[in-house]
């Protein structure tokens, strides 16, 4: 558990690093940092999915202390930050194809477990992550990734979801939402944008198979991020990590909203944030401040269709209800008092 930490300057949700002992900083504060994914790439600007890996494997690093290997699915990570010959990765790096990045990682851990048996060790002392974006994991990578969970390999497999196949002209996955607007999910008809009722809870099925940890995070809360990396590492076995990285490109939405976009999805209760431990909810992070979906929807262009002229306040109300849901679910409101009821 990490330390809470108390906001002092009101009415934001910063705390300077100054503030805090040098062991408890985060890891992006700290000089030391392996800068894994470096400076040069070609992500967008405001790209939600560069700053999730950036800060979940150089986070996956100090845990190992630079003793790590990744796979690393094709996807907008992968073009962005390897167009050949050049690289911005800073440690061992696979480019494995669309769909088998938890396969490969997997066979890289089989692969070191070998090795470490005909040294006469126990383990490896160098560990794998695999990683892709939700199109990789929650479709084209779904059976692997399930083999991977059933099997228990030594893998931390981290899913970095911006909710659609943005690499190739933002099409939607199983994790794009309901009413959102995509190039095969057009604003038409009555029921305009993604189909209700269709796509997949990836990190609940994830705690299906019972795996030792499944946790999910949002780029808007790094010491939360870090802290689940860091204590993924520590664990042995199947490891998932949801990371809930938005997209200005493929939502529509202001490069400087990234953050506030994914915090906004984690106070509306559209994006719950918690860990599991073999198959089981064991911590929760709770919302500091709910708020309306409306507040998360409007500045995002593939949801404009939904405050046009008359607009579909019928469906807001049905993602309304799906975030009430996931409030009540996970308790994501905390324990009520008599004074919150009142």
């Amino acid at each position: 558990m990490t330390q809470p930490i108390k906001f002092y300057q009101t009415g934001t949700f910063t705390v300077g690093n100054r503030l805090l002992p040098p062991e408890q900083r985060s890891v992006q504060s700290s000089i030391a940092r392996d800068n894994s994914l470096n400076s040069g790439h070609r992500a967008c600007q405001g790209c939600g999915e560069a700053l999730g890996a950036r800060y979940a494997v150089d986070a996956a690093m100090r845990a190992t202390h630079g003793r790590l290997i990744a796979a690393n699915a094709t996807g907008c990570l992968e073009v962005f930050s390897t167009p050949y010959p050049e690289s911005s990765w800073q440690l061992p790096w696979l480019h494995s194809l669309f769909g088998n990045a938890a396969a490969v990682g997997s066979g890289i851990a089989a692969a070191l477990r070998v090795k470490a048996l005909k040294a006469g060790q126990a383990q490896s002392d160098i560990r794998v992550i695999a990683q892709g974006g939700d199109g990789g994991t929650t479709d084209i990578g779904f059976g692997c990734l399930s083999g991977m969970f059933e099997r228990n390999d030594d893998v931390l497999y981290i899913c970095y979801d911006n909710e659609g196949y943005m690499n190739t002209g933002v099409q939607r996955s199983s994790a794009t939402p309901p009413a959102a607007r995509t190039a095969t999910t057009m604003p038409l008809g009555p029921e305009p944008g993604a189909e209700f009722g269709k796509g997949k809870d990836l990190p609940l099925i994830a705690m299906a198979h019972e795996i030792p940890y499944v946790a999910t995070a949002t780029v808007a809360d790094l010491r939360d991020l870090e802290a689940k990396v860091e204590k993924a590492m520590s664990l042995h076995g199947a490891r998932y990590l949801h990371v809930f990285v938005p997209c200005p490109l493929g939502w529509g939405s202001a490069s400087c909203d990234t953050i506030k976009l994914a915090r906004l999805a984690r106070e509306t209760g559209l994006f719950p944030v918690y860990e599991a431990e073999d198959g089981q909810v064991t911590d929760v992070t709770t919302i500091r401040r709910r708020v309306p979906v409306e507040e998360y929807l409007r500045p995002q262009k593939r949801f404009a269709h939904l405050f046009g002229d008359p607009g579909r306040p019928d469906l807001i109300a049905l993602i309304q209800a799906g975030a009430d849901r996931n409030i009540e679910r996970f308790g994501l409101l905390g324990p009520q008092t008599s004074e919150d009821a009142s």
